[in-house]
């Protein structure tokens, strides 16, 4: 099945793209308007708005997914997107730095009940297990083209316009993306197992817990967030303070590990329709510590020149793909069909939780211990999740159907194959 001659997801891919773009543009002007209130202070406004996002993110998605089959989907992807135009709007009219937590706050709020409902409408629209492979490596690209495009754009707008019009740009991405899903057919989330909202906001949090295959991940997203954090934390750092760069090369060498995770999601599609995902993502685990590892290293012999930060970063890059790139297929074989908006909100809030723990590691440790001091927690905790990962996710459990507590709900899915897309307890076997 072609993916792209499906209408719907062709609608739904560009939505996405436009407001992933938009999203960079905003975090771009969210930086210039911190530096325009703040000025020195700016790196802590931007750190505390960034705490914010983490919290919302994690606060946030699970109790989205309590809610999201009392509304229609579509509308609610709708209204979100619309909160978020407004919010960006709003934001170039602020004259104090608390203004700029409140909105954000209100604007992760809404990311944060977006992404998750947005991830769980795929793979109702994309049924085949291929295509949908495909689904999740194009989102992925998306994902890196915007980190790697979103800053250029920008320093190309700021040529001929203030920061404060990237905020209107921005705002107007948001309403296309939602034109756009309103130009939709989103099916409704099918109703939830349970009935009480806790019950519901708690319930893909305990299908982690419970499922061999998804602690896994749960450990996989620590070696993500120890990796990541030094890449999106340090890059600026290291770079302007150790090699004496500038302001482009920091972007530069954040285009290397972008570049990474890039090739790396274009090649996957292929190779995971003959390689298991458990496989894949535990390499990925491992090149994300040998990349750890080796930072460590180099930086505390000073050693860490730019060929060889170029090398680490995209090593980085290449890992993060890795691994996260198969976590929806996995997720998706390891959930009923009604339960898998849950498992996304809980993978969304479990991942940022991970990173939540890390950046304060790469940020604030960086500032006042080091850098190698706080690369090397880093990397411990990298080198903890990467141990974990097989033990919490052992090979034979790769193969497993899903679990015994939503296998009552599977069966209806069966005898409505052909309007509902594959059993999950037989996509579990690409997993």
């Amino acid at each position: 099945m072609r993916l792209f001659a499906i209408r719907d997801y062709r609608h739904l891919f560009a939505a996405q793209v436009i407001a992933l773009f938009g999203t960079g543009l905003t975090t771009v002007a969210l930086g210039l308007l911190a530096y325009d209130l703040a000025g020195p202070r700016a790196g802590t406004v931007l750190g505390t708005a960034l705490t914010v996002k983490m919290v919302m993110y994690v606060l946030i998605a699970p109790l989205a997914a309590a809610y999201v089959d009392r509304l229609p989907r579509r509308t609610l992807l709708v209204l979100l997107d619309t909160v978020r135009g407004a919010v960006v709007l709003a934001l170039p009219l602020v004259t104090e730095v608390w203004h700029i937590y409140v909105l954000i706050g209100l604007l992760q709020a809404a990311s944060a009940a977006f992404t998750p409902t947005f991830q769980a409408v795929i793979p109702d629209i994309v049924t085949d297990d291929a295509a949908y492979t495909r689904a999740l490596s194009a989102s992925q690209v998306a994902s890196t083209m915007e980190s790697l495009l979103s800053p250029v754009l920008a320093a190309v707008a700021l040529t001929f316009m203030s920061f404060d019009r990237l905020f209107l740009g921005t705002s107007a991405g948001f309403l296309l993306s939602a034109l756009l899903v309103l130009a939709t057919r989103v099916p409704d989330a099918r109703p939830s197992a349970h009935t009480r909202a806790w019950d519901k906001a708690a319930a893909g949090i305990r299908t982690f817990l419970r499922t061999p295959r998804l602690r896994g991940v749960m450990a996989l997203n620590l070696v993500v967030a120890a990796a990541g954090s030094i890449v999106v934390v340090n890059t600026v750092n290291h770079v302007r303070d150790q090699l004496g760069g500038s302001q482009s090369a920091v972007a530069w060498m954040l285009a290397a590990s972008g570049t990474g995770t890039l090739l790396t999601a274009l090649a996957l599609p292929r190779v995971l329709d003959r390689v298991a995902a458990r496989t894949v993502m535990m390499t990925g685990a491992a090149v994300l510590v040998a990349g750890t590892g080796a930072a460590v290293a180099l930086v505390a012999a000073g050693l860490l020149t730019w060929a060889g930060t170029a090398v680490v970063w995209t090593a980085i890059g290449v890992g993060m793909a890795l691994v996260i790139t198969p976590t929806g297929k996995v997720l998706r074989a390891s959930v009923a069909r009604n339960a898998i908006p849950e498992a996304f909100a809980a993978q969304f809030s479990l991942s940022h939780l991970a990173w939540l723990l890390t950046y304060p590691v790469a940020g604030w440790l960086g500032t006042t211990a080091g850098l190698p001091v706080a690369w090397s927690v880093l990397a411990v905790l990298a080198g903890a999740g990467a141990l974990a990962a097989p033990l919490l996710w052992p090979r034979h459990a790769a193969h497993g159907t899903v679990p015994s507590a939503v296998a009552s709900s599977v069966t209806p899915a069966r005898h409505t194959r052909q309007t509902s897309g594959p059993d999950p307890a037989s996509l579990s076997k690409a997993a």
